[in-house]
């Protein structure tokens, strides 16, 4: 079940596995000539349910777009090149923000900005998922 699908998402629970498999399905069937676009939809379905903290995907208080790029919904806007915060949670209160901050390692996390703060969650999150990866080559 979880060898098809990202490694983030393989170290996530069932409920990520099952969101992801089941919107990339469907979206396989919407747009069976891009395979690309059917993943982007898959990832888009479960940040709305998910938030990635550190290597995996964990389930969010309450559903709904992890950024403004998620919550756009102008197709036009589907193929920005804009940033995203990459599976942060960049809407949650600053509160759980640090809480995050502080279960990947960013130091000093009470003192940083929200936005501050999504950028050193996505980056603990990108060193966090490289090393799992790497293990996950050793094994």
């Amino acid at each position: 079940m979880r060898e098809d699908v990202p490694s983030t998402i393989a170290r996530s629970d069932d409920k990520a596995v099952r969101t992801y498999k089941k919107t990339l399905e469907s979206a396989e069937q919407s747009y069976p000539d891009d395979p690309e676009r059917a993943h982007r939809a898959a990832f888009s379905s479960l940040k709305h349910t998910h938030e990635k903290v550190g290597d995996h995907w964990e389930p969010k208080d309450e559903y709904g777009p992890s950024d403004d790029q998620a919550a756009t919904e102008a197709p036009q806007n589907r193929r920005s090149t804009a940033d995203t915060a990459e599976g942060v949670n960049a809407r949650a209160s600053k509160a759980h923000l640090v809480e995050v901050a502080e279960r990947v390692g960013v130091e000093s996390a009470a003192k940083h900005t929200k936005a501050e703060l999504v950028e050193e969650i996505r980056k603990a999150n990108a060193r966090e998922t490289a090393k799992s990866r790497e293990r996950d080559k050793q094994d």
